[in-house]
């Protein structure tokens, strides 16, 4: 066996294959033994890569079970994507979705300026409200890359929200998040049932596997929200 093959090498090529969906989100892996075979290196050599993609949370490692891809990839630092639905389940309030909007179109400069896009890159902007007790929680505007997620063409997001749907079908290794207090824009008032201007509770999250961008996500609550935070 050769021992030209990096673990870096083996790592990015397993991490592309997680990226492109070739290994879905569930599925078992091949073995060290195979990968060796495959890679051309040393077992010692495959196993660091693992460990690497492991650590990073894109795979789950089992003795006996074998290894595979994690359901909900994660980074290291552990950081899990919420769901709106659990938070206000958890707060024993019943939780409803509306879709307010879906079209595929061009970004916005500012959206792919953020999410580092060219002019020519097409997105699906998805607006969409989730309430609590029948009151508005979360208003979630949202730009998904396609070129990442080609799949969620196919999603119409009338009955699932993008969060809910993106936390179970794309991994992400990297993600920005930003949180500040901002004035409700006309759009966010009227959809909240506040009066334009209203203080509001804003957070923005983006989202990439590697060094392509998957979505950027503002999240607008009333000013009555609270975040909690568990470790």
């Amino acid at each position: 066996m050769s021992e030209r093959v990096s673990f870096r090498t083996i790592r990015d090529e397993m991490a592309r294959r997680i990226a492109e969906r070739r290994w879905l989100p569930g599925a078992l892996i091949p073995g060290e033994e195979a990968l060796a075979r495959e890679f051309g290196a040393a077992r010692a050599t495959v196993n660091r890569a693992l460990q690497e993609l492991a650590r990073a949370g894109l795979i789950e490692r089992r003795r006996r079970a074998g290894t595979r891809v994690a359901r909900h990839p994660v980074r290291e630092a552990r950081f899990v994507i919420p769901l709106v639905r659990q938070e206000i389940e958890r707060q024993g309030k019943s939780y409803q979705y509306q879709l307010l909007s879906r079209h595929e179109t061009t970004a916005p400069d500012i959206v792919r300026a953020r999410l580092g896009l060219d002019e020519k890159a097409r997105l699906l902007h998805v607006r969409s409200l989730h309430l609590a007790d029948r009151s508005p929680y979360q208003f979630e505007d949202r730009w998904i890359s396609l070129d990442t997620v080609p799949a969620v063409r196919d999603v119409d997001f009338s009955t699932v929200s993008p969060n809910e749907w993106l936390v179970e079908h794309e991994p992400f290794t990297d993600a920005e998040f930003t949180f500040f207090a901002a004035a409700a824009s006309a759009e966010e008032a009227a959809v909240l049932g506040l009066q334009e201007g209203t203080p509001v509770f804003v957070g923005e999250r983006i989202t990439r596997l590697r060094n392509k961008s998957i979505t950027l996500a503002r999240l607008v609550h009333p000013p009555s929200h609270r975040m909690v935070t568990q470790l």
